[in-house]
């Protein structure tokens, strides 16, 4: 069964990067690309509001709104819910409002001509989606497993994220370098760069790994890499990352950016 999901995720997976799927239609919900096929058979679907009594769809949004905090997985009863969510049009909606949001502020920007101008993105669900993984680890209802993720991030085989992508490519086109800044460790540099070249984010300016043995949170980390960038003389004009802890912290950045992620938290 688990090779049978993983065949399944990958050929869908595909699709979404693509736009299209061999023998069905490309695209469902206003624009977004067929990946309902996985429901089934990951029992992802199910009622959007309440289920058990617990309103999956309010939990999710204190997520999202930070107000939820130091949680460390998805309430078992909204595993379906978060499945739902993660493999249907929504997940790709929300991301596509807040890249449209991002591309027309960029397009906005008087750069200076000095090529100091950077956008700060962050690696985990925002450059690349952990979807092959989390699909298979109850979409965050499990526990997480460092041994497992990091066997699997070291595969360097998941798929970008396309709204991130879109936005990625339209900075390189106004002038705006890309910075990775990640809090993966710097024993995956390797996998992770690999990663990222395989799924077409190439020309970034940095890429910045948290160092092996060092041990701070994660907004001490990222603000202080973001400070270092700062005190080199780029400007930082946008960030962007699927964790409150990617975007908080001075210096921010000129203006932030929160993708979707219900499925785990960063402390």
């Amino acid at each position: 069964m688990a090779k049978l999901v993983a065949a399944v995720l990958a050929v869908v997976l595909a699709a979404l990067a693509a736009g299209t799927a061999t023998g069905m239609p490309s695209e469902i919900d206003d624009g977004m690309p067929l990946i309902h096929m996985l429901r089934p058979l990951l029992h992802s679907g199910g009622h959007l509001g309440r289920r058990g009594g617990v309103p999956c769809d309010s939990w999710r949004f204190a997520v999202e709104t930070n107000t939820l905090r130091d949680w460390e997985t998805v309430p078992a009863r909204c595993e379906k819910y978060v499945g739902n969510y993660m493999l249907g049009g929504r997940y790709r909606s929300d991301s596509r409002a807040v890249v449209d949001e991002a591309i027309a502020y960029a397009e906005g920007l008087k750069l200076s001509g000095e090529g100091k101008e950077v956008w700060v993105f962050d690696v985990d669900e925002t450059t690349l989606s952990n979807l092959p993984y989390y699909a298979e680890h109850g979409f965050g209802s499990e526990p997480y497993n460092s041994t497992a993720f990091g066997a699997y991030a070291k595969e360097a085989n998941a798929p970008a994220l396309p709204e991130t992508q879109r936005l990625y490519q339209r900075l390189q086109e106004l002038g705006v370098k890309p910075v990775i800044l990640t809090g993966r460790r710097e024993d995956k540099r390797e996998s992770t760069a690999k990663n990222l070249a395989a799924a077409g984010y190439t020309g970034y300016e940095k890429l910045l790994l948290k160092p092996q043995n060092v041990r701070v949170t994660s907004v001490e980390f990222k603000s202080g890499e973001r400070k270092k960038l700062v005190d080199a003389g780029y400007v930082i004009v946008g960030n962007i990352g699927d964790q409150w802890t990617d975007l908080l912290g001075e210096p921010e950045g000129d203006r932030t950016f929160k993708l979707p992620d219900p499925m785990y938290y960063v402390g």
